[in-house]
């Protein structure tokens, strides 16, 4: 009697999970599905967000986070002396001359790029929270979590990684770069599991090192679809940040330009905020469009833009999982995309794809989504959407955290 009483105690204990990420209160695709998938886990576990956002950031509204059992502790890291960071960037520097093509220069490079008092004040940090599975939100923090594998010995420790392959590592990299390539992937191999988006990714980090299995998990629908689209406005629509050269809206107005004139009733909306607005507004100045091309900011109620579009562009440059292509099609939207990896993995024939960069090309893609057969393909978008339910993704988190 008491050994079964024990087993089922152990059965249903709550596991302590902590998310690590550089930012849970602003705006972003990456803090939203953390969100939505912190608060699943949420019901049935204890969960923890350590953030790097200022403790007045916090902002219960946003992703609906005030409606959840999650618990939030801001970190800062301590302040280094001037003469002590020039040091750890000469070390640093120097390992990268190196390639970083060996564990041991990997392993050197890992401990001067994230120096020690650094190392050390996350490390007890997570200590404090004594859980059961700490998850690093994006490369950078799955990387720097792995370099405290020995600090955490009876902790299992999860790399997410929310670029694709080639938006991390490829020689035009804007955020790691080829020269860290191997690096990383190193420091990857210390973590109990790395999560990518999707299967792509996955065959190409096991392509370049046959030691090294990462799992894929999608991510998942984080919204509540509003009304289906009529499909009958003339209206595109483009949602993302405005952010370096990452979503292509530049790519977009101009095929807009060269679609325009063929195409008179026909409108496009691009919501966001970002860096690059200035560049997007000149361009439509330039090509006269102030009247048919609108920038809106974002908006908690972003599915009132699904509901009154026609089609959805997605003329991104790389994504890691664009989560705007379910979203869309939750509303049963057709899909315009650059043929990009990941865009083909979800939508397989459904999409009407372009050549990535090619500003002719998805011109004449935006053609061809004016002539297709709506109805029918508004019943497969949804269809395909539904694949992307919360149920079944969160069951493969537990899987993961449980195993």
């Amino acid at each position: 009697m008491e050994i079964s009483i024990f087993i089922c105690i152990f059965a249903f204990r709550m596991s302590k999970i902590c998310f690590l990420t550089d930012s849970i209160f602003s705006i972003g695709g990456v803090q939203r599905v953390t969100a939505v998938i912190a608060k699943e886990l949420a019901k049935d576990d204890i969960v923890t967000i350590v953030t790097f956002d200022k403790p007045e950031s916090y902002n219960p509204e946003l992703y609906d986070l005030g409606h959840s059992n999650i618990t939030y502790r801001f970190f800062r890291y301590p302040i280094i002396k001037n003469w002590k960071i020039k040091l750890y960037k000469l070390y640093s520097g120097f390992y990268l001359k190196c390639h970083l093509q060996s564990k041991w220069t990997s392993y050197l490079y890992a401990k001067n790029s994230f120096p020690a008092p650094l190392r050390s004040a996350l490390a007890n940090e997570l200590k404090k929270g004594q859980y059961d599975v700490i998850i690093g939100v994006h490369a950078p923090l799955a990387a720097r979590l792995a370099t405290l594998r020995s600090d955490l010995p009876n902790t299992k420790l999860i790399g997410w990684i929310h670029n694709s392959f080639e938006a991390l590592f490829s020689d035009t990299s804007l955020y790691i770069g080829a020269d860290r390539k191997r690096h990383y992937v190193y420091q990857f191999q210390k973590l109990d599991e790395v999560i990518v988006l999707c299967k792509h990714d996955a065959e190409t980090y096991q392509k370049y090192d046959h030691h090294f299995h990462p799992k894929v998990i999608y991510n998942p629908l984080t919204l509540i679809p509003g009304e289906l689209s009529e499909g009958s406005s003339h209206s595109l629509l483009a949602i993302g940040r405005f952010s370096h050269l990452h979503k292509g809206f530049d790519l977009l107005i101009e095929a807009f330009h060269l679609f325009a004139g063929k195409n008179p009733n026909w409108t496009l909306d691009i919501v966001g905020e970002g860096v690059e607005e200035p560049m997007y507004k000149e361009l439509i100045h330039k090509y006269n469009l102030g009247e048919r091309v609108k920038i809106h900011p974002f908006t908690n109620n972003i599915q009132t833009y699904y509901s009154k579009a026609q089609i959805y562009v997605l003329s991104s440059r790389w994504e890691g999982m664009p989560l705007v292509l379910v979203e869309a099609m939750s509303h049963g939207l057709p899909i315009v995309s650059s043929d990009l990896p990941m865009s083909k993995e979800i939508m397989g024939e459904f999409g009407l794809y372009f050549k990535n960069g090619d500003v002719n090309d998805l011109a004449q893609a935006l053609e061809k989504a004016t002539q297709i057969h709506w109805k029918e393909k508004s019943k497969e978008a949804l269809e395909i959407a539904d694949r992307f339910d919360i149920k079944q993704i969160i069951n493969d988190w537990k899987q993961v955290i449980e195993s």
